[in-house]
């Protein structure tokens, strides 16, 4: 009696211990979780591409691009979406109302144009550095061409400026005042063929701070160097169009960078 106890005993210990088994007495098999997905490597994201449009009508020819530095970031594709869209509103309005008086008054309508196209002149580590140049004509004699630039601070991911990275604008000026002059009257001289020695209107200097500033990277690597853009009629007549004015980042130029830009720029 006391051995068949025991059997039975531990006849339902090891029933207690089985693992449920189904209505058919099929035993239910329970699948480990496939955590393969989650060890694979994540997608990429789709590389960015330059952005470009060219439409043209008998009203306008517009155009819009930019470079796939630009098209990486979303807030500047926002930013030069709103330009697009206002540059190109305002085009069409003006051309319409000149179109309108052109016929009421019995004299030709000409096309009118709006075009800009942003440059990569530095994309660093810290800082990448666009340029604009736009072209407008309205149907008069020539047309008109602009500048203006952005820089985006890529280590705090915002817009930043000539303005806000340097100590002082009369800082800035100074360091770089006697250069600026000088490589501004070679380049003068190239195209006029001659020295520059009068004391005409385009023979002065011009104020680099009233210019388009845009800093530049030879290397892809660190600020060297430090264009100024100046448009037609400011340096020159229109005939000599517009002049860039390249000058390499020295100490005097460093010391008016301010102190948390500074490892940005390369001095030569």
């Amino acid at each position: 009696m006391i051995r068949y106890a025991i059997a039975i005993s531990g006849a339902l210990l090891a029933q207690a211990c089985s693992p449920p088994s189904s209505d058919n007495n099929q035993a239910i098999n329970v699948a480990a979780p496939d955590t393969r997905r989650f060890s694979q490597p994540a997608a990429k994201p789709p590389e960015a591409k330059p952005f470009a449009i060219s439409e043209k009508t008998e009203l306008l020819e517009f155009g819009y691009k930019y470079p796939m530095e630009a098209a990486a970031v979303p807030a500047i594709v926002s930013q030069f979406t709103d330009d697009l869209q206002r540059s190109k509103e305002d085009a069409l309005k003006m051309a319409r109302e000149d179109q309108a008086a052109a016929k009421k008054d019995g004299f030709p309508f000409h096309t009118h144009s709006s075009e800009t196209e942003w440059t990569t002149k530095a994309a660093t580590p810290l800082l990448l550095s666009l340029l604009a140049e736009s072209y407008v004509y309205t149907g008069g004699a020539h047309g008109m061409t602009g500048y203006k630039s952005l820089i985006w601070d890529r280590a705090n991911d915002r817009e930043t400026s000539i303005e806000a990275m340097v100590v002082s604008q009369p800082t800035l000026a100074k360091a770089i005042g006697a250069h600026f002059c000088k490589a501004l009257n070679a380049a003068r001289a190239v195209k006029r063929g001659a020295p520059v020695a009068g004391n005409g209107m385009f023979d002065d200097c011009v104020d680099p701070m009233k210019q388009t500033l845009v800093p530049v990277s030879t290397d892809g690597k660190m600020i060297d160097q430090l264009l100024i853009v100046i448009g037609p009629y400011e340096a020159g007549p229109y005939a000599e169009g517009s002049y860039d004015i390249a000058l390499p980042v020295d100490a005097a130029m460093l010391e008016a960078i301010k102190p948390e830009y500074r490892e940005a720029f390369s001095a030569k």
